[in-house]
């Protein structure tokens, strides 16, 4: 029997990767800063479109996405040390299910932050090519006091493209915790990827319905 996995109440997070918010840069210095700063305005510009259909702006919107981040990086981060001794396609099948599930779940939550403000802070270099480009979520309807959401990404640049590898709100880095989930979800169940896979699924249709 499988234990009921609690890592989707915090993989809603993740939709700030594509938040349809405006953006308010900082001087754009180094390429993560700028390529964050960009993106953002491109996922706005596709979230507001209201000349495409429900099914383009979804076809459009995995496209934006994929385009912005590096999804089997991250799939195969989150599977910690299962990554070595799952078989191969047991590793694929997973990339392809994380995949659905992330899609479907930024799908499904981008539109709470709609009408907020990202602004970008700073970027700090943790190595020639790793940035955390650091912003700040306003909330224009807040009057709380309260100061506002930090949301850090964390940027690569040592391929042919910028991406966004982790993303990290109200300092809770997703990818990390979600490593901790999986790794501990295939733990309790002696390492079947393909468990882990067919829950992936079902939570991603849950978000799709």
């Amino acid at each position: 029997m499988t234990k009921p996995m609690s890592f989707a109440r915090r993989t809603v997070i993740l939709a700030a990767l594509a938040l349809p918010v405006l953006v308010q840069p900082a001087l754009a210095a180094d390429p993560a800063e700028t390529f964050v700063a960009q993106n953002i305005a491109k996922g706005l510009t596709l979230l507001n479109n209201k000349t495409l259909s429900k099914e383009q702006k979804r076809d459009q919107f995995e496209q934006f996405l994929l385009g912005l981040t590096d999804l089997k990086r991250i799939a195969d981060f989150t599977l910690g040390q299962y990554r070595r001794t799952a078989p191969p396609t047991d590793v694929t099948a997973f990339e392809g299910a994380f995949r659905d599930y992330a899609v479907a779940v930024y799908q499904s939550y981008f539109s709470k932050y709609a009408g907020q403000t990202l602004k970008i802070v700073n970027t700090t270099q943790r190595a020639p090519t790793d940035y955390i480009v650091t912003t700040q979520m306003i909330d224009p309807a807040d009057r709380s006091g309260r100061p506002p959401l930090e949301v850090d990404f964390r940027v690569r640049t040592d391929g042919p493209r910028p991406v966004v590898v982790d993303v990290s709100v109200a300092g809770v880095w997703i990818s990390l915790e979600q490593r901790d989930q999986f790794v501990a979800f295939l733990g309790q169940n002696n390492g079947n990827v393909k468990l882990l896979i067919s829950h992936l699924a079902e939570l991603a249709k849950q978000f799709k319905s």
